[in-house]
């Protein structure tokens, strides 16, 4: 299935933005036991933070040094940094290169990965929230499209928990967050 990404993007976006305005207790606990809200917010905020500063070229060094940290508002951050990277991304050729601090991608890759986080911790925002956990469809198969040939690297890669044994009769969604650590039954 194609996907557009830049479509996919908003929508993550959007997910993420429904369950942040859900937060009423920013030292609750998240899926990830190292973190709790304020934590996970932070995080994926600050991911956002990098997008324009790569997409212009610099490098990770450079773009390094023009970060701010994040003030104590992580909703008004979070719109602030979601809209300059959304901008950021209509505005360069997807064949276009990025450096990342593990390697150079296309500007595709850039996307397809990073719509590929916010959704997942969409999901981890949800449930540390008690919001709706319900992900965007085509969200989830597109992360699915990304994550899923990845299965043997993603625990090696420390960045996940090991995967949870799920049927694979298990709808789709169960599925994705299952393969990154995530169990949500």
């Amino acid at each position: 299935m194609a996907f557009d990404w830049i479509d996919l993007q908003h929508r993550a976006h959007r997910e993420f933005a429904d369950r942040l305005a859900a937060v009423t207790d920013w030292s609750a606990p998240t899926p990830d036991t190292d973190w709790d809200i304020d934590t996970l917010v932070r995080h994926v905020t600050e991911e956002q933070q990098w997008v324009p500063y790569l997409l212009q070229g610099m490098t990770v060094e450079e773009a390094q040094e023009k970060l701010e940290p994040l003030g104590d508002d992580l909703v008004g951050e979070w719109r602030r940094h979601s809209k300059a990277a959304t901008d950021a991304w209509a505005s360069v050729p997807f064949d276009a290169t990025v450096q990342l601090s593990y390697d150079t991608v296309t500007v595709e890759d850039y996307l397809k990965e990073q719509v590929s986080d916010v959704t997942i911790h969409s999901w981890d925002l949800a449930r540390a929230a008690g919001a709706d956990e319900k992900l965007d469809d085509e969200l989830v198969e597109a992360a699915w499209s990304i994550f899923e040939p990845q299965l043997e690297t993603l625990a090696a890669s420390g960045l996940f928990a090991d995967p949870i044994q799920v049927d694979e009769s298990a709808p789709l969604q169960l599925r994705l967050l299952a393969i990154t650590g995530r169990d949500a039954r």
